[in-house]
């Protein structure tokens, strides 16, 4: 699993700025604020998102996805849990393989390998097959919101 020790700080950092993100970094072995799913699983709380050297990058690309589909004035009521919907959920596990491509060594080839490897389940059995194959909804609910390019599939900074 790739974490945020994997890759340069501040290019994630960067990458979060350029949707009015905050990435803050937690000392190893204190609890991650506004965290989910615990553990080393990235958070929320704000504008911000919290996560420490052994935070995968997909949960940390995640949790800030939920952010980057939020209006502005919507974040500032986020603490742990952002999801608005099913569609907008859908959405975000595109969103967070799309940023990966943004960070030099990560790459969506390896969020997707992550995200099954966490267990991410889709009706086609991996990330990959619902990115590629069955996820036209998000892929347009993204487009909708200003945050792809259609029909290229990239992202919009």
């Amino acid at each position: 699993m790739l974490t945020l020790a994997d890759v340069a700080f501040d290019d994630v950092a960067a990458l979060l700025a350029r949707y009015d993100l905050r990435l803050e970094r937690v000392a190893d072995g204190e609890t991650i604020p506004g965290s989910y799913w615990g553990d080393s699983e990235a958070g929320l709380i704000g504008s911000t998102v919290y996560a420490r050297g052994d935070t995968p990058v997909h949960s940390l690309l995640h949790e800030a996805g939920h952010l980057i589909v939020l209006p502005p004035e919507r974040r500032a009521a986020v603490h742990t849990d952002a999801t608005d919907s099913v569609a907008e959920e859908d959405a975000v596990c595109v969103l967070q393989t799309l940023l990966g491509d943004a960070i030099p060594g990560a790459g969506r080839e390896r969020i997707l390998a992550d995200m099954d490897a966490w267990g991410y389940s889709f009706r086609l059995g991996s990330a990959r097959a619902y990115v590629e194959q069955d996820a036209e909804s998000a892929w347009q609910w993204l487009a909708e919101h200003g945050l792809v390019r259609m029909p290229e599939r990239t992202l919009i900074f």
